[in-house]
């Protein structure tokens, strides 16, 4: 056991809303109490209660944790933040510099995006979500002639071998699907273990029949999807998006839905504007970011954080270390 498993540190729970009544029902609050000594605020506000906290659990809508809050935490030693990218929870890489320790819940969160978008995945090559909007406005087709049905023999490409990227391509490869994959930092070995072919996006997004998004939104691939692109993607085919708007180009992705499918638990802007084509449209189905941890899914995000203080008390490696050097590459 460390030494700092023989004390209570005091730590604090920085979050803005209510999320963190989900996050930390009572259970999961009196576990956090037994590990440490524990003050719920909505902001870092200077002064004693800020200058003593060892560790800060960060969840949805809390304060920045910036150059300026840093000035008055001289004991802060963790940081552990309860959503999925620390950049959400605008985590300022001064924290590293000061050798203090980050840890994200994001393979938690992981999962359920996951599950979301292979059920997407199996759903759109059913075609159900037009076919839905077929039924609803009165036009009942159980066998439809004029689409390409089904999941068997189907091709699916994956942009991005990510934390939820490999945990996708693992659940497709139960199911028979040809999988392509697209990754700058990914090896044609790498891509052959995950049970995928690498190659060129250009390529993937012209050989799919199914295409889904699990990269990051950097500066370099903003827009990454524009209208060149979604041009390559062969008639009938179905775009996913359950990793960020701005990776898509919303205008021409509207233009391109008259001959292809989309599947978008995320766009730019979000939400959209009532009224928005995207929402009117009986081919694209448009889902208010649920993908990620929801409803009974949160306390997970709990569990992580109280299993991860106890693993730091004692002097253990943390399960969701977050590197400095990660920063430039994660969502």
């Amino acid at each position: 056991m460390s030494e700092r498993s023989f004390r209570r540190p005091r730590a604090l729970l920085a979050f803005g809303s209510d999320a963190c009544d989900q996050v930390f029902p009572p259970d999961l609050r009196a576990a956090l109490a037994g590990l440490a000594s524990v003050r719920r605020v909505a902001e870092f506000s200077p002064g004693p209660t800020l200058a003593a906290a060892e560790v800060i659990i960060t969840g949805w809508g809390g304060p920045a944790l910036d150059a300026g809050c840093l000035e008055h935490t001289p004991r802060l030693r963790l940081v552990v933040h309860t959503g999925g990218s620390v950049k959400e929870a605008r985590i300022t890489p001064l924290v590293w510099q000061r050798g203090i320790e980050v840890s994200s819940a994001a393979a938690v969160n992981a999962v359920p995006v996951a599950q979301y978008t292979v059920a997407a995945v199996l759903l759109a090559g059913k075609r159900a979500f037009r076919l839905a909007a077929d039924y609803a406005g009165g036009r009942y087709r159980h066998v439809p002639p004029d689409l390409a049905t089904g999941n068997a023999g189907r091709t699916v490409g994956v942009v991005g071998a990510s934390r939820i990227g490999r945990l996708v391509l693992a659940q497709l490869r139960e199911h028979g699907f040809r999988l392509l994959v697209s990754d700058p930092y990914l090896t044609a070995t790498a891509a052959d273990q995950l049970g995928a072919e690498l190659v060129a996006l250009d390529d993937l997004l012209a050989a799919s029949d199914v295409v889904t998004l699990h990269a990051p939104l950097l500066a370099q691939t903003r827009l990454l999807i524009d209208d060149r692109r979604l041009g390559l993607m062969r008639d009938g085919a179905v775009l996913v998006n359950t990793a960020r708007g701005g990776l898509v180009d919303t205008e021409a992705l509207v233009r391109h839905c008259a001959r292809i499918d989309a599947v978008l638990d995320v766009t730019e802007p979000e939400p959209l504007p009532p009224g928005h084509p995207l929402l009117r449209l009986p081919n694209v189905l448009v889902t208010p970011h649920i993908a990620g941890a929801l409803g009974t899914e949160v306390r997970r995000l709990g569990e992580f954080a109280v299993a991860e203080i106890r693993r730091w008390l004692a002097g253990e490696p943390l399960a969701g270390a977050v590197r400095v050097e990660d920063l430039a590459r994660i969502a």
